[in-house]
């Protein structure tokens, strides 16, 4: 780096670093939630395999099978020559999953939500966002070139309120199903129906929808809905996906730049993938489910999802808070701003139906003193 960019880069660490906000990523050494990081002995409730599926026998079988058969990469763009059988099945099987009449994979969540949203978004576009929603729909929606309308918090009079403002411009609603740091569910429901009134396509970003929201959006009259999913979270693979009507997702596969210009997801991931969503759709599957239920139900009784917030305030007691219960052994992550708002710095407990009964016992007691606290605080 030249001298001028070479200060400008530390000048910018600094403030990072003055500001409690460093990061940095350590090796996790696991097959599943128990492993070694930094050469100690920790169980991890910081990853996002709610079903415990990236070590499932089945799973891991899968994506064997598709390394002998196809080899480490897709090595081109789908639509060069990267897509294998494997793509197809796996779309097939997502639709069927999701109840649409199509899917088309993606390299990422990430990429699945930016293709969405600068597809169907555009100048003559209105888009309406909460304003938790992940990361990925915030960029989606700056590159969508969309004029954005950013909702309150899962305020369905809100939206209501954006969407009558919209004339007649097309408009579309973006909203995750459960957020991402408070664990929180959408009120699709009401959502569904406020776009149907309106005639705006409703967008929902499933990725950590793995205990509900469970609405049936094909009840909901006049309604178009997108699906944009993730195979990285509750299928414990890699990649995303989107689900919806056929022309919507034939105008992804021709118009969305992230699909188009991008290296196919790996045959082994999408095997894998495909692996996951048969057991999801087994009896097995809901077993899974249910003993995921009953672990959060030990922590925070009726909670929607596996993310279980600790809100405790400043990054500083969130980073001590991380440290102590690390100290004992459990991996549980504090996340600061940026990723939430400033005073908001909490501990983000992300359960698994992999996690044993005494694995949650001993969470649920280094929690307590914590909990006690945060809730005298006034905190979620």
């Amino acid at each position: 780096m030249s001298s001028s960019h070479g200060a400008w880069v530390r000048g910018e660490l600094d403030a990072i670093r003055g500001a409690d906000r460093w990061r940095h990523s350590r090796p996790f050494d696991a097959l599943g939630p128990a492993g070694s990081l930094e050469g100690r002995p920790v169980v991890s409730f910081a990853s996002n395999d709610y079903l415990g599926l990236s070590a499932h026998p089945t799973v891991v079988a899968a994506g064997h099978e598709a390394l002998d058969r196809w080899g480490t990469g897709s090595t081109a763009s789908r639509l060069v020559v990267g897509s294998r059988p494997v793509h197809h099945d796996l779309e097939a099987a997502l639709a069927g999953w999701k109840g649409t009449e199509a899917a088309v994979a993606m390299p990422s969540g990430y990429a699945a939500n930016l293709a969405v949203l600068t597809t169907f978004g555009g100048p003559d576009c209105l888009v309406v966002s909460d304003e938790l929603n992940h990361a990925s729909i915030i960029d989606g929606c700056r590159l969508s070139r969309s004029e954005v309308a950013v909702s309150r918090h899962g305020e369905v009079d809100h939206v209501d309120e954006l969407l009558r403002n919209a004339g007649s411009r097309r408009a579309m609603v973006v909203t995750d199903s459960v957020f991402s740091m408070d664990g929180d569910e959408a009120p699709v429901q009401a959502l569904a129906e406020c776009c149907a009134r309106h005639g705006a396509l409703l967008v929902l970003d499933d990725a950590h929808a793995v205990l509900g929201p469970d609405v049936d959006l094909a009840a909901v009259d006049g309604l178009d809905v997108v699906h944009v999913l993730t195979l990285s979270k509750a299928l414990g693979s890699l990649g995303g996906a989107i689900a919806g009507s056929r022309d919507a997702v034939d105008l992804v596969v021709n118009r969305a730049r992230p699909f188009i210009f991008t290296t196919a997801l790996s045959p082994a991931d999408a095997a894998a993938a495909l692996a996951a969503v048969h057991v999801v759709r087994s009896p097995e599957g809901d077993a899974l489910v249910g003993r995921l239920r009953g672990h959060v139900d030990r922590l925070r009784p009726g909670h929607p999802s596996p993310i279980i917030p600790v809100v405790l305030g400043e990054e500083q007691a969130a980073l001590d808070a991380a440290g102590a219960l690390l100290d004992q052994g459990l991996l549980v992550p504090a996340i600061r701003p940026p990723t939430v708002a400033p005073g908001t710095s909490r501990l983000r407990v992300a359960l698994s139906a992999a996690h044993t009964d005494d694995q949650i016992s001993t969470l649920v007691a280094a929690l307590h003193p914590l909990r006690t606290g945060s809730a005298r605080a006034g905190a979620r």
